[in-house]
């Protein structure tokens, strides 16, 4: 069973929590919007601490290590059979210095010609409503756990 680990940044303003979300890159989520979006996360393997392993991808896809105390937000499973257990971290990321490590696929199919991608594209901060409406599915109750942290709070 493929494990992940990952990081949903929030921050705080006057009037709403927003949260970071990134946007997979590669040929086949290019023209994907509402739905695509995801936290930052990456697998890894059962001797690794999870926190650990969600600090090391977050910094891998984002190009920022974060520093804080990480809240747990529970583990679900993904349409497709992956476990994803995520963090919630309180902080800033300026989404201008986004720099993604890359993978390589072949593109396009089988015309034995690989090519480079970033694994994310794109990283933007949302309000839990419009976030709502770009996260995929199986990752919405990580949005509910993070509300139920009472982060909404103003206290």
């Amino acid at each position: 069973m493929k494990k992940s680990a990952g990081i949903l940044m929030y921050r705080r303003t006057q009037s709403d929590i927003l949260v970071l979300l990134v946007h997979p890159g590669g040929p086949f989520w290019s023209k994907r919007d509402e739905g695509a979006w995801s936290i930052p996360k990456g697998e890894y393997l059962e001797d690794e601490p999870a926190e650990t392993a969600a600090r090391r991808e977050f910094a891998e896809e984002m190009g920022h290590l974060p520093d804080g105390t990480l809240q747990p937000l529970g583990e679900l499973r993904q349409k497709g059979g992956k476990h994803v257990i995520a963090f919630a971290l309180e902080g800033e990321f300026d989404v201008s210095t986004l720099r993604s490590n890359l993978f390589e696929i072949e593109w396009p199919p089988r015309s034995g010609h690989f090519r480079s991608f970033p694994e994310v594209d794109r990283a933007e901060w949302f309000t839990l409503s419009d976030a709502r409406r770009k996260i995929i599915d199986s990752q919405l109750p990580f949005l509910a756990n993070l509300e139920a942290l009472g982060v909404n709070s103003t206290d």
